[in-house]
């Protein structure tokens, strides 16, 4: 029986204003984590009164004084490791080496947005009157909402909150229903690296009551959202309508184009990363395969020789590479796109099935998937799966690749597999992505870097590295005669 959470507004934890609740599971046993509050409109603006009261004081904080928390913050992660990927693992089912790769980048995270608390740089500009001294400074917004997606919700979840109370706002953060146990722990984790009251609040509850109050509510002055497209483009639309900041990161269909000179070995390793791994569930994963015709038989028959050596089972299992997928919802949702390939064309090579036997009945687990002879008109082609599932087509040239991987409304992640630097600068120049890799998998990335997507997969400044703080801030600019 799991226990009762509330949510975390100016400091406290309190219950909701609907006295119900609904509950965390874990996907691979359907055990019952916790009971969390289903909140609604009047819990927002309870937590929203909290911010803005907190807002004068924070704001009028040191920027490297604010910088402290996120600094404290990465002894306690360092501390608490275990602890939270055990958690991560229990509630959204990836493997326990996976969920300890996470609160590692959080880690480097926090150490690169400590950082930025004295980077909260303005500029100087020679003025035409030689009498005037002008310049410009940051500063804070305001109340600002922050949601969060299940996949990485320990890592999302922090680095939106840090950059975002670095600036100077307060923040209300919704959490995705399905992790809400690891969010009660930022929210604690924040109270011990001393944030004070009212600067950070947590309302959990259904995305379409709670996300549609943040993104409404004319207090609330910028929203940060990583989820769907067709989520995200709605939010969007709300938010900007009444003058507000919009940041969302989005869906993705992201392509790797293996060209005849790659190296085939190195390259099925890094498609089984970025592919298969965490079960698909990452945004910048590759879901597209283009292949060039006279490598793509050895390619195909080295890919699922590699997939077929996975290991799926409950994520702290020893040697396990995937456990189950989020939630039953996201079993449907991969089990409908099999169907639809199957229907529409494509040949299943390997996967494609709920996984029952030795033990995984209990819970959501289900086989990495490769299809082959797929085409731009398949709905596999171009619908987010947001699972452990790879469409490939074959081509004749670096030309056709390049037309086919850019043919999507997405543009998050790219990669090329080769060792033509010729055309390894072209694709760079040329493929309409925020983030591409040369030989490596498409879900790299470092914090130190800005990121983001173009197309239907990005709205707003990027997120992380030296933009961090773009969206977070407004510039005011300064003359003075002495």
């Amino acid at each position: 029986m799991g226990l009762i959470y509330h949510n975390y507004i100016n400091g406290e934890w309190v219950p909701s204003n609907t006295n119900e609740t609904y509950t965390s599971l874990n996907p691979a046993t359907q055990e019952v984590l916790g009971y969390f509050q289903k909140s609604n409109e009047a819990d927002v603006n309870r937590a929203i009164q909290a911010a803005e009261d907190a807002f004068p004081n924070w704001a009028n904080t040191s920027s490297p004084t604010r910088g402290d928390v996120l600094f404290n913050l990465i002894r306690l992660l360092e501390d608490q490791q275990e602890e939270l990927a055990t958690i991560i693992t229990k509630e959204v089912g990836k493997s326990f080496r996976e969920a300890n790769g996470e609160v590692r980048k959080t880690i480097e995270a926090m150490k690169q947005f400590s950082g930025e608390a004295t980077r909260m740089t303005g500029e100087t500009v020679p003025s035409h009157d030689p009498g005037i001294f002008a310049y410009t400074i940051r500063e804070p917004l305001g109340v600002v909402g922050v949601i969060a997606p299940y996949n990485f919700p320990l890592g999302i979840g922090i680095w939106k909150i840090a950059p975002a109370i670095v600036a100077g706002n307060t923040v209300i953060f919704k959490p995705a229903s399905n992790t809400s146990l690891i969010s009660v722990r930022i929210m604690e984790l924040f109270e011990q690296a001393g944030v004070p009251p009212g600067v950070i609040n947590m309302v959990t509850g259904p995305g379409g009551v709670i996300g549609n109050a943040i993104g409404s509510h004319e207090k609330i002055k910028a929203v940060s959202f990583t989820g769907s497209t067709q989520v995200g483009l709605a939010l969007g639309k709300a938010v900007s309508e009444r003058g507000a900041k919009i940041q969302a990161e989005m869906g993705g269909k992201n392509a790797s184009i293996v060209l005849e000179d790659a190296d085939i070995d190195e390259t099925v390793e890094n498609l089984i990363v970025s592919g298969f791994l965490d079960n698909g569930q990452r945004c910048t994963g590759t879901s597209r395969l283009i292949v060039l015709r006279p490598i793509a038989e050895e390619l195909t028959k080295k890919l699922i020789a590699r997939v077929r050596r996975l290991k799926i089972g409950n994520g702290f299992m020893e040697g396990v590479d995937n456990g189950p997928v989020v939630d039953e919802g996201q079993l449907k949702k991969y089990l409908h796109y099999v169907k639809t390939a199957i229907d529409e064309g494509a040949i299943l090579e390997c996967g494609g099935q709920q996984l029952t036997e030795n033990g995984l009945d209990a819970g959501y687990f289900v086989a990495p998937t490769l299809f082959s002879g797929v085409t731009p008109e398949m709905t596999i082609f171009k619908e987010e799966i947001f699972g452990p599932v790879i469409g490939m087509s074959v081509v004749d040239t670096y030309e056709e690749a390049l037309t086919l991987a850019n043919d999507s409304e997405f543009g998050l992640s790219s990669t090329i597999y080769t060792n033509d630097l010729k055309k390894a600068f072209h694709f760079i120049r040329t493929i309409e992505s925020g983030v591409t890799h040369v030989n490596i998998p498409s879900n790299y990335f470092e914090n130190q870097y800005p990121f983001g997507g173009k197309k239907a997969s990005s709205i707003g400044p990027r997120e992380q590295g030296s933009t961090t703080l773009d969206f977070w801030t407004d510039y005011k600019t300064v003359y003075i005669r002495p």
